[in-house]
C-alpha cells in the first residue's frame, strides 16, 4: 500500500509556551517559500503545565492551552491549506504526564485505586513482589524519607469544596472518599453536641459518614461496583460541599480536624493520624530514591513522572486517540509520528490498529491502495531494518548516521585511535562501554523491572523438573546478562504469529550466546532455559497457561528498550569520546564511517523498501546538531594535527586542574570530549562580551549534562559537588579572553576546521534533499546551527531573522552567479546555508515525482579525485536529477578554498544512458555538458562544480 499524502519535505516545529499556534500561523508563508510542504509538529496536546517539549501529554483529549485554544489551531491549520501545505503530528502512545497532578486519569487512579475506572490503562502491577504495596501505587515524588518529610510538615491536610486533599509542595493528592471518616470522625460528639444530634444538620452529617462507609471497596472489579463506588464518591464531595457551605458549625469542626491531623513541629506523635490516614491511601508516598527497586507502575525509561500506558487494551487505544481521530476526520491533519514506538506491548499491532481506524475515521482518504501517512520513532541497528509495519518508515535515525559516516576517513581510523587513546589512556572498546552501562543502568535505575522479569522466569522455571533448582538469584544474574548482551533496542515476538522471525531469533540467539561467553563459569542451561522461553519453544508450558507465557515475553521486550536507551544514549555516547561525531542516536561509534559503496547500497535498498521514510539530519533529540558533526568529521582526516593539537592545549590548560580525591580533574577523557566540542561549536565570527558569555555558559551547562550521564564522576543521582564545580572552573578558564596563548592556537586550528566543515554540512544537506526519503528540517537549522543536546538544541529561533534573509536572496533562476561567488567568499555567512536549502527544496518540489517515486542509481566516478565524490541519479522514465557532492574535503583542498572549478582536473562522473546533452546547475542556471567515451556518458566534476561546492542538475 502507498500513503494517500507524501510530504516533499517537513519541517520540525517544537510547540510551547513560547512559539505557539499563532507563532506558527506567522511563519506558514516563510516556510512555504523555503520548500517546505508539512509542518511535522511535535505534540501539542495538553501537557505538563510549563512543558517544553509537549512529550508529558497529561490530557490527550484536548489542546495543551499554552499553545493556544482551538480557534487559533484552526487559524494555523488554515493557513497551511491556503499554501496547498500540510502537517504531521506527533502521537505520544507509550506513556503521559503525571507531574503536577495535572492528569485527570492518574488522579482518580490514585483517589480509587483499582476499581478507578481508569485504573487498567496504565501499566500498574497491583500485586507487585512487595506486599506492602497490593493495590497500592508506589509514589516516589519524595524529596527524603517519608517519616522526615512527613514530621517537617512539607505534606498537609487540606479541604476544598467537598473535598480533601494532601498537598507536598505543588503536587495535590487525592484522598480516597472512603477515608473521609477517618477526618469527620475526629471529635465528632463535640461538633453533634454543638449542633444537635437529632437536627437536620446532625442527621444530615451522620448520614454522609454513612454513606462514606458504605462505598463498594477501592478494589471493586465489576463494572457496575466500579459505576456504583464512582457516582456515590461524587455524591459524598456534593453533600459534603452543600453541608459545610451552609453550616459553619461542621466547616469550623472539619477546619479543626485538619489542623489536629496536619500536627505540630517538633512532637513527632502528633502526625500519627495523618501517617494513618495516609498510610490507607490507594497510593503510599515515598523518597524519590527508592524509585529503582520498588517502582510498580512502568515508567517511560527511569523518569517518574512519566507512567506508561496500555495502549494493548482496546479502550485505552480510543480514549487515547479520539481526539487525533477527530482531526484527522476533520482534515486538519495529514499523518503521524509515533513517539517511542518500541515501549508499546506489540507494536505491530498497534500500528495496524492505527491504520484501520484511519480507514474507518477517512473513508474517501484510505481506500484500496492508499493508507495514513505514518512514522515510527525507531532507533535500528547498522544492521538491521524496520520490520514489516504499516508504516512509511522512521524518524531518520539509520539515514543520519550512514549521511554522516560519509564524511568520515575510514583510513586514518587507526591514527585517531591512537591520538584518542594517547590523550585519555582508554583502551576498552565501545561495546564494553555498552555492557557495562547497560549493566549500571539495570542495577541503579531499572533494578525493579529486572525483579519482576525474575520473578516470571522463576514461576515458569517451576513447571519444568529440569530448571527448578534455578534459584532465584541466579535467575536475576542471567537475565540482566542477557538484557546486557541484547544488540538491538528490541525484538518483536508476539502471539499473532505462529513462529518467530529470522531477525529476531537472530539477535535472541546472539544475545544468551554473548551472555554465555561472558559467563562460562554460570551454568549454561540457565541461559539455555531463558531462550527457549523467548524463542517460543518452551513445549513444556501448558496451552492454557500460553498467554501468560506471551506476557512475559511482551514484558521482556519492553524492558530491553529502555535499558538500551539509557545505556547507549544516555550513557556509554558520552563516555566512549573516540571521534564525538559518530556518537549519535542510532550510531554505532566503533564503526568508523562509511564507504561510498556501502552507503549507495544502503540508499538503493532503502529506495526499495522505505522511500517515504523521513531523512532526518538533525532533531530535538540529536546530540549534536549536523553543523557540528560536520565540523568535528574533518579531524578524521587529520589525525595527527589533532593529536598535536590536543597535547599542547592540554599542557597550556593544566593550570585550570585541580585534586579531587588525589586525582587529578577533570579526566582526560572528559578534556577530550570538551576540545571537540569547542571545535564543533566555536562561533565563527568574533563573540562580544555578551556572546563570550552567553558561550560559556552554553558549554559549561553541556559538560555538565555529559558529566551526570556517563555516571563516572557525578550523576542524577548522586550529584558530586566537587567534580561538578572542578568543571565548571575549568570551562570557565579554558574559555577566559585572557588564556591568550590557547585561545590564539585554538582559534587558528578550529577556524581551519570550519572551513572544512563548511563544505561537509552542504554535502550531507544536498544527499538529504536527493536521497530516497523525505527531507526533514529541524527548526532553525536551514541557517548554520551549532547546537548541543537539549536543552540547547530547543532554544527560541529567530523566525524574524531568517524571513529578512530569504526577503533578500533572489529568486533561485540562475540568473545571480555574483552571488554565489559572495557566498562562498564568506562561507560563515549563513545566506550560504539558506540559498542552497531553499533553492534544492524549491527545486525538489518542482520535481516532486521524481524525487517521490523515481529509481536510485549510484554514479561511478573515474579521475585522481574519485574517492572525493559521491553522487547519484535519480531517475523516473525520461525525467531525471543528479546530486553529486565532495567528501573528505580537507584531505582534497587542505589550504581551505572551496572545493570547486579546477579542483577536480581529470575527474568525471559517469550518467544515465538516457542522459540529455546537458545538465542546469540549479545553484547558478550554468549547463554542465555530457560527453561519449568508451561507451558511456559522462560529466566533468570541473563542470558540476564548477562555480559551487555541491551540484544538484536538472535535466532541462
Amino acid at each position: 500500500m502507498s500513503p494517500a499524502v507524501i510530504p516533499a519535505a517537513t519541517y520540525r516545529l517544537q510547540f510551547n509556551k513560547s512559539f505557539t499556534f499563532d507563532d506558527a500561523t506567522a511563519i506558514v508563508d516563510y516556510l512555504d517559500r523555503l520548500g517546505i510542504s508539512h509542518c511535522y509538529a511535535s505534540s501539542y496536546f495538553k501537557a505538563v503545565p510549563g512543558s517544553t517539549h509537549g512529550y508529558d501529554v497529561a490530557d490527550p483529549t484536548q489542546l495543551n492551552p499554552e499553545i493556544g485554544d482551538r480557534d487559533q489551531y484552526d487559524r494555523w491549520v488554515a493557513a497551511l491549506r491556503a499554501h496547498r501545505m500540510g502537517h504531521i503530528i506527533d502521537l505520544v502512545p507509550n506513556h503521559m504526564g503525571i507531574a503536577q497532578s495535572c492528569n485527570p486519569w492518574w488522579q482518580d487512579v490514585l483517589e480509587n485505586g483499582p476499581s478507578s475506572q481508569f485504573a487498567s490503562f496504565f501499566d500498574i502491577d497491583w500485586h507487585p513482589l512487595k506486599q506492602e504495596l497490593t493495590d497500592k501505587v508506589l509514589l516516589p515524588i519524595l524529596g527524603g524519607s517519608y517519616g522526615a518529610v512527613l514530621e517537617r510538615q512539607e505534606i498537609t491536610l487540606q479541604y476544598v469544596n467537598g473535598a480533601f486533599t494532601a498537598h507536598y509542595f505543588n503536587t495535590v493528592l487525592p484522598i480516597a472518599p472512603g477515608t473521609y471518616d477517618r477526618i469527620l470522625a475526629l471529635d465528632a460528639g463535640t461538633l453533634l453536641a454543638e449542633i444537635g444530634e437529632g437536627s437536620d444538620e446532625g442527621q444530615e452529617f451522620l448520614s454522609i459518614l454513612t454513606a462514606i462507609r458504605h462505598l463498594p471497596a477501592r478494589d471493586a472489579q465489576t463494572p457496575d461496583a466500579r459505576a456504583e463506588r464512582h457516582r456515590e464518591t461524587e455524591v459524598i464531595k456534593r453533600r459534603l460541599a452543600r453541608q459545610t457551605g451552609a453550616s459553619p458549625a461542621v466547616l469550623a469542626h472539619i477546619r479543626r480536624a485538619v489542623m489536629t491531623l496536619n500536627g505540630s513541629r517538633g512532637d513527632a506523635r502528633s502526625f500519627d493520624r495523618l501517617d494513618e490516614l495516609l498510610s490507607v491511601q490507594p497510593y503510599r508516598l515515598a523518597y524519590w530514591r527508592v524509585a529503582a527497586e520498588e517502582i510498580n507502575y512502568r515508567r517511560f525509561f527511569d523518569i517518574n513522572e512519566l507512567a506508561a500506558l496500555r495502549m494493548e487494551d482496546p479502550e485505552v487505544f480510543e480514549r487515547t486517540h479520539a481526539f487525533a481521530f477527530e482531526l484527522l476526520r476533520e482534515g486538519a491533519i495529514d499523518g503521524l509520528r509515533i513517539d517511542h514506538v518500541d515501549g508499546l506491548y506489540d507494536p505491530g499491532d498497534y500500528l495496524e490498529r492505527l491504520q484501520a481506524r484511519a480507514r474507518e475515521v477517512r473513508p474517501d482518504l484510505f481506500t484500496g491502495d492508499r493508507r495514513l501517512y505514518l512514522v515510527v520513532e525507531k532507533i535500528l541497528g547498522l544492521d538491521e531494518w524496520l520490520p514489516a509495519w504499516p508504516v512509511e518508515g522512521t524518524t531518520g535515525y539509520e539515514f543520519l548516521v550512514r549521511v554522516n559516516g560519509l564524511f568520515v576517513d575510514v583510513g586514518h581510523e587507526r591514527a585517531v585511535n591512537e591520538a584518542f587513546e594517547r590523550f585519555t589512556r582508554l583502551r576498552a572498546p565501545f561495546r564494553e562501554f555498552v555492557y557495562r552501562s547497560k549493566q549500571l543502568v539495570l542495577r541503579m535505575s531499572m533494578a525493579s523491572e529486572l525483579q519482576v522479569l525474575a520473578h516470571g522466569l522463576n514461576r515458569f522455571s517451576e513447571r519444568n523438573r529440569h530448571y527448578r533448582d534455578f534459584t532465584l538469584n541466579l535467575l536475576v544474574y542471567a537475565m540482566r546478562e542477557i538484557i546486557a548482551a541484547f544488540p538491538v533496542y528490541r525484538t518483536y515476538v508476539n502471539g499473532r504469529e505462529p513462529d518467530v522471525t529470522a531477525h529476531d531469533r537472530r539477535y535472541i540467539e546472539y544475545a544468551v550466546t554473548e551472555a554465555k561467553r561472558r559467563n562460562a563459569r554460570h551454568p549454561g542451561v540457565v541461559f539455555d532455559f531463558i531462550r527457549g522461553l523467548l524463542l517460543k519453544k518452551a513445549d513444556y508450558i501448558p496451552e492454557e497457561d500460553r498467554g501468560e507465557h506471551m506476557k512475559f515475553v511482551s514484558k521482556f521486550q519492553q524492558v530491553t528498550s529502555p535499558v538500551t536507551a539509557k545505556g547507549i544514549e544516555d550513557t556509554a555516547l558520552y563516555i566512549y569520546n573516540r571521534l564525538v561525531s559518530l556518537n549519535e542516536v542510532g550510531g554505532e561509534p566503533d564503526k568508523f564511517g562509511i564507504t561510498a559503496d556501502a552507503l549507495h547500497g544502503w540508499l538503493a535498498e532503502r529506495a526499495k523498501r522505505w522511500p517515504h521514510s523521513l531523512s532526518a539530519s538533525s532533531t530535538h533529540d540529536t546530540k549534536r546538531s549536523e553543523d557540528v558533526r560536520a565540523r568535528i568529521n574533518i579531524l578524521s582526516e587529520l589525525p595527527a594535527d589533532w593529536r598535536q593539537a590536543t597535547g599542547r592545549w592540554a599542557r597550556m590548560n593544566r593550570k585550570a586542574r585541580v585534586t579531587i580525591d588525589g586525582e587529578s580533574y577533570p579526566s582526560r577523557n572528559e578534556e577530550y570530549l570538551l576540545y571537540q566540542t569547542l571545535v564543533g561549536t566555536w562561533p565563527a565570527r568574533p563573540m562580544t562580551p555578551d556572546g563570550e558569555r552567553e558561550y560559556q555558559e552554553r558549554i559549561g551547562h553541556y559538560m555538565l549534562k555529559t558529566m551526570r550521564e556517563a555516571k563516572v564522576f557525578t550523576s542524577w543521582l548522586n550529584p558530586s559537588e566537587p567534580h561538578e564545580q572542578a568543571m565548571g572552573r575549568f570551562v570557565e578558564m579554558v574559555l577566559s579572553p585572557s588564556n591568550i596563548a590557547f585561545r590564539r592556537d585554538f582559534v587558528e586550528f578550529a577556524s581551519r576546521v570550519a572551513r572544512h566543515g563548511v563544505y561537509n554540512s552542504l554535502a550531507q544537506l544536498a544527499i538529504k534533499i536527493g536521497a530516497p526519503g523525505v527531507p526533514d528540517f529541524y527548526q532553525g537549522t536551514e541557517l548554520w546551527d551549532f547546537s548541543l543536546v537539549d536543552p540547547d538544541n530547543r532554544r527560541p529561533v529567530d523566525y524574524a531573522r531568517r524571513r529578512e534573509l530569504l526577503d533578500a536572496l533572489p529568486a533561485p533562476d540562475g540568473s545571480e552567479p555574483s552571488l554565489v561567488s559572495e557566498l562562498l567568499a564568506h562561507p560563515e555567512d549563513d545566506r550560504l546555508k539558506l540559498f542552497a536549502s531553499t533553492t534544492m527544496l524549491r527545486a525538489r518540489r518542482a520535481a516532486h515525482d521524481v524525487f517521490r517515486c523515481g529509481s536510485y542509481e549510484p554514479l561511478a566516478v573515474e579521475g585522481s579525485a574519485r574517492e572525493h565524490v559521491f553522487a547519484f541519479a535519480r531517475v523516473l522514465g525520461q525525467r531525471q536529477a543528479i546530486v553529486a557532492v565532495p567528501r573528505l574535503v580537507a584531505t582534497l583542498r587542505p589550504d581551505g578554498d572551496a572545493p570547486i572549478g579546477d579542483t577536480w582536473r581529470d575527474t568525471r562522473i559517469a550518467v544515465p544512458d538516457t542522459a540529455p546533452r546537458c545538465y542546469r546547475q540549479a545553484f547558478t542556471g550554468a549547463c554542465a555538458s555530457v560527453i561519449e567515451d568508451g561507451g558511456r556518458r559522462w560529466i566533468r566534476a570541473a563542470d558540476a562544480f564548477a562555480h559551487f561546492p555541491i551540484a544538484f542538475l536538472e535535466a532541462p
